[in-house]
């Protein structure tokens, strides 16, 4: 792991978080193209191009009619006189070849604005209906969709981590009601999985507590005895070590498997005190590393469980502490509020380290660049448990390296 003597870079204030606790806001539903739509405009489409086409044929038979149907009218004699007519331009007095030729005119004008008119109310009519076939439309889809809407409104719910949470679709026994009962089946395999896993790792790692504290209490004993000579002491140093690395790691598993659940009980809780605590928890460790503790909080309310947020924070700064350059290493810690949410910067010097490796650091024993190592650093469930307790608070975690070696952590967590 390479590591960096030359001086800290100047702290830059991180950049506004991305992510907001508020639930992402869709669009309007008559903007976006959802299957109701879709159903509305090819129901109303298919309405519309039926209309047209029997809008079309009527005409087609209605001008025919009209033109084989019409008798027609011929004058005989001669000085005809004619009276009110409704062609304006029709004679009153002419030939018998300048009347007939009028009246065919008119006839024919006749027939072409009754057509007019019939197509004009036609379309009229054809346009209000298909206003209405829409409208139909889109109320029926809507009724045949809304179980599915209920199943989405359950998988988004579970993707909040409440796998309790089932559809129980009613109805007839159709494709959507044989969907949510699938669906249904998949969350009782999946609850119970889960439910099998966390009780195994909270049952495993109470039951390892009780052997590792008699381990530590023997040696206890057996490193006070003033009579023992200095390789048992050493010996017993040693296995010391080792059981309090083993009941670390015993706690952080349970802790792991507690926190994948949801937080039920929330209280008000200052973010920057849960910071300002965990400060001084490390202070003596910091001290002995030569890294320097700084920052400051600004006081913002978060709802969730204060051992728990607590713990967020002691891990995050042990780690920057205990991932640092050697010489003139600083970590920095600060919380501020923004809108809706509260966030929590952890910021230190360190090894550098490459983007791709970053999302695996926040795997169960996981290292930068080794796995399942026996550092004295950690178990490598630290990230992890900081990750599975913010995302039990509804939060979110974000690592990004920086350009002259070490990490910018960011909690965003909602605010009151």
């Amino acid at each position: 792991m390479a590591t960096s003597s030359s001086p800290p870079a100047p702290v830059t204030v991180p950049p506004k978080p991305t992510w907001s606790p508020e639930p992402h806001h869709r669009p309007a539903p008559w903007l976006r193209p959802t299957i109701r739509i879709r159903l509305a405009l090819l129901y109303g489409g298919m309405f519309l191009m039926a209309g047209i086409v029997l809008l079309t044929i009527i005409y087609m038979l209605a001008a025919n009619t009209l033109k084989e149907g019409t008798p027609e009218f011929r004058v005989f004699g001669s000085n005809v006189r004619l009276g009110n007519i409704s062609c304006p331009d029709l004679p009153s007095v002419g030939t018998v070849d300048e009347i007939n030729s009028a009246i065919s005119n008119c006839i024919r004008n006749q027939r072409e604005l009754a057509l007019h008119s019939f197509l004009n109310r036609s379309l009229l009519t054809l346009l209000g209906l298909t206003i209405v076939a829409f409208a139909f439309g889109y109320a029926m889809a809507g009724r045949v969709l809304s179980p599915l809407g209920r199943i989405t409104r359950t998988a988004q719910r579970v993707a909040g981590s409440d796998l309790h949470r089932r559809i129980e679709l009613g109805g007839p026994d159709d494709e959507l009601k044989e969907l949510a009962d699938t669906f249904d089946e998949m969350l009782d395999r999946l609850d119970r999985a889960f439910e099998s896993q966390c009780r195994f790792v909270a049952n495993a790692s109470h039951e390892l507590r009780t052997p590792l504290a008699i381990n530590r209490t023997l040696l206890e004993v057996q490193l006070a005895d003033p009579d023992a000579s200095p390789e048992l002491a050493q010996l017993g140093k040693t296995l010391l070590a080792t059981n309090e690395r083993s009941e670390q790691l015993v706690e952080g598993l349970l802790l792991l498997a507690r926190s994948e659940n949801k937080v039920v009980d929330k209280k008000p809780v200052d973010l920057s005190e849960v910071a300002s605590q965990a400060v001084d928890q490390t202070r003596e460790e910091a001290h002995a590393k030569g890294v320097e503790l700084r920052g400051a909080g600004q006081q913002v309310f978060v709802q969730g469980n204060g051992v728990l947020l607590e713990r967020i924070a002691l891990n995050l700064v042990q780690n920057a502490v205990r991932y640092n350059i050697p010489e003139d290493g600083w970590v920095e810690v600060t919380t501020e509020p923004q809108p809706g949410c509260a966030v929590l910067v952890v910021t230190n010097t360190g090894p550098v380290v490459p983007a791709y490796e970053v999302e695996n650091l926040f795997e169960p024993f996981r290292r930068l660049r080794t796995e399942r190592t026996g550092s004295d650093k950690g178990v490598g469930l630290g990230l992890s448990i900081v990750r599975s307790v913010v995302r039990a608070h509804d939060g979110n975690i974000t690592a990004q390296p920086r350009e002259n070696g070490g990490l910018t952590m960011r909690v965003v967590l909602p605010s009151q």
